[in-house]
């Protein structure tokens, strides 16, 4: 069998060509340190990557929201504890007005005061978080909760609906709040029996006016109607733990599932970097020896058999 000199030369030029591809392309891995540098080297690999890295960005999308209800629940709980604060000294400003020694010109000063009080409950009543969104008015995010009418009346304006974020494949928790479930009203019943309703800052407004006119039964009323104040509020204060709380506990799933999938992701994706290089090594003196061995060939000719 003949073989010529061009399909020797062809030969060792295919066989160079190859190995020094297969050098670069290894080279190319230990350069970004992945398996799969195009989704055409391995497919189905390359697919168990995206699905893995959908999942995690899932996992990601998922802690962002849960940050976010985590700072409205931190904010809730701190404007809720000012409201607390802001009750407890109204009621002793009830309890010092009801007094029998204490005098007229004395008792306006108290509902001055107290008056402050139920506006400062006001402002907080509606807080908004870092976004603008109003705290306590429902859906109704853009709009204040509570407006205070020409005459001094406040009436809730928000709505009574609640909704929910996704924050897990099957879990999706509380946004936001409504204003009634956190400024809760009293129920009165008069001397016939009949039972009504007066909204929490009415109920303020009528004991300032009680005060100031040194109205006894509307003070010894507003010293029971203080403590059904606060124990709405802290109901509202014990709510907004409950979900803290579980966004707490979700946080810790989803750290542990992001856990488990950057393992998973990179089980398949990184590289052996000493099986990578180890390999590379061989190909770089596979590629050594054939340019070696084409060099000698090369150079032979029958005039070397002569000799």
């Amino acid at each position: 069998m003949k073989i010529s000199t061009s399909y020797l030369f062809d030969r060792a030029i295919t066989q160079m060509s190859t190995v020094q591809t297969d050098l670069a392309h290894t080279q190319s891995l230990i350069s970004s340190g992945k398996q799969v540098l195009n989704p055409s080297d391995a497919p189905n690999q390359a697919a168990a990557i995206q699905r893995i890295q959908s999942a995690l960005n899932k996992q990601e999308s998922y802690a962002k929201t849960l940050t976010t209800v985590k700072s409205r629940l931190d904010n809730e709980d701190s404007n809720l504890r000012s409201v607390s604060d802001l009750l407890i000294r109204a009621k002793e400003i009830v309890l010092q007005a009801s007094t029998d020694s204490m005098s007229t010109s004395n008792r306006e000063a108290l509902g001055v005061e107290l008056k402050g009080i139920r506006d400062q409950m006001l402002g907080v009543a509606n807080a908004s978080d870092s976004n603008g969104n109003y705290l306590f008015s429902g859906s109704r995010l853009k709009n204040p909760p509570f407006a205070q009418s020409s005459t001094g009346q406040v009436s809730y304006k928000g709505d009574q609906t609640r909704m929910y974020v996704k924050v897990g494949e099957q879990r999706s928790i509380p946004f936001n709040r409504t204003g009634t479930s956190v400024f809760v009203g009293v129920t009165r019943t008069d001397s016939t029996g009949q039972k009504s309703n007066r909204e929490f800052f009415g109920a303020l407004d009528d004991l300032v006016t009680g005060i100031n006119k040194s109205d006894k039964t509307a003070m010894q009323r507003g010293i029971g109607e203080m403590d059904d104040l606060l124990n709405g509020l802290t109901l509202a204060q014990a709510n907004v733990g409950t979900d803290a709380n579980v966004v707490d506990q979700q946080m810790q799933i989803i750290d542990q599932t992001k856990i488990t999938l950057k393992t998973t992701l990179s089980n398949v994706q990184d590289l052996d970097m000493a099986s990578a290089i180890t390999k590379m090594n061989k190909q770089m003196l596979s590629l050594e020896a054939s340019q070696s061995s084409f060099s000698k060939i090369s150079r032979l000719s029958l005039f070397d058999y002569i000799k």
